[in-house]
């Protein structure tokens, strides 16, 4: 598992949970609420994916460093490296 592995996998969710999103020009170090229209249920519904589709929990108080893409792949590697993935 890379970063840039981790960048696809928070990109296909966002994909899933806002399919009318371009998102051929997300910029990684840009929060992505400020580039998308996502709103907090949106957020959520990121987490729950990830706890869904790939057994990673992220604690409430650890949602901000879920911010950009750059900052999710810097927390889910270690996480995603635990798991074995």
């Amino acid at each position: 598992m890379t970063e840039a592995d981790i960048k696809k996998i928070v990109l296909d969710i966002v994909a899933d949970i806002a399919p009318d999103e371009d998102l051929s020009n997300v910029k990684p170090d840009i929060n992505l609420r400020e580039q998308l229209n996502l709103d907090s249920m949106d957020f959520l519904d990121i987490v729950m994916e990830l706890r869904k589709k790939h057994g990673i929990e992220v604690p409430e108080a650890e949602y901000p460093k879920l911010a950009s893409l750059d900052s999710c792949a810097n927390y889910l590697l270690p996480k995603f490296k635990e798991k074995g993935m």
